[in-house]
């Protein structure tokens, strides 16, 4: 096969890590990136879960992490031999405005949704870093949100933690512009477990109206879909991407144009 019929965006022979792997957005990602010819190890507080994901792709390993605990962190390092592609994927949400946000919640929100990102990028900086030796740069892609782009009603820490989020992703991307690509992945509403939590825990009594909310404010008319955001995973970890570091990927059916 000449090089112009190589097929595009494949990842044959690299090592990726996934936090919050399991289900959700990092679910698809595993999925996809195996496809692409990624080994995965699946990082995941849930052990279980990500080792009944393990066995299904057939190309991936189950790690459990916890993203705010450094000794996990670190324990999970010590498993990884070699490592060319993170995606900072965990994450929670929270609803609520600044007088409705406690000390408690937006202390939570920074500990998951931020300094998570600092302790596991910096823990597996090395071995990205190193990825070099390979022939090739090493990759993050971080998972942040349009919330951390525009204001959005209601969501005061979720907005805070996620343009944090955005603002580290370039800063890694300035600080190390020759041996390691830096790129956010800013979704709006996609279809996964954490969106039916919210809608379980804070509009039980509407949440079919509520639905209906999250997709009229996309312009497209729905929601996304975790596949869609895994696609632009493997492109960015591709070798296609080559070019591209700092930037922020919109997948948000046109929220952010509008």
């Amino acid at each position: 096969m000449s090089p112009d019929q190589q097929p595009c965006f494949r990842l044959d022979g690299r090592r990726a890590l996934v936090t919050g792997g399991a289900s959700g957005i990092g679910e698809a990602t595993v999925k996809e990136l195996v496809r692409a010819g990624a080994h995965v190890a699946i990082a995941d507080i849930n052990l279980s879960a990500a080792e009944a994901l393990a066995a299904a792709t057939g190309s991936a390993t189950a790690v459990r992490m916890d993203v705010t605990g450094s000794e996990s962190i670190t324990a999970a390092a010590s498993q990884i031999g070699h490592l060319d592609i993170l995606v900072n994927n965990a994450g929670i949400g929270h609803v609520g405005s600044i007088e409705a946000t406690e000390p408690e919640d937006f202390d939570r929100l920074m500990n998951v949704n931020v300094r998570s990102v600092y302790l596991v990028t910096r823990a597996f900086l090395p071995l990205l870093l190193a990825a070099q030796d390979k022939g090739h740069t090493g990759t993050i892609v971080n998972i942040c949100s349009v919330a951390g782009q525009v204001g959005i009603k209601q969501r005061f820490a979720y907005c805070t933690s996620k343009g944090a989020v955005l603002a580290m992703t370039r800063q890694l991307a300035v600080e190390y512009p020759r041996t390691l690509r830096v790129n956010a992945i800013c979704p709006g509403t996609v279809e996964t477990p954490f969106v039916e939590g919210y809608l379980e825990k804070f509009h039980k009594h509407n949440k079919e109206e509520t639905r209906a909310e999250l997709r009229a404010r996309q312009p497209i008319g729905r929601l996304g879909r975790p596949e869609e955001v895994a696609s632009m995973v493997r492109y960015l970890a591709s070798d296609e991407a080559a070019f591209i570091t700092g930037a922020a990927m919109a997948i948000d059916g046109g929220w952010t144009a509008a």
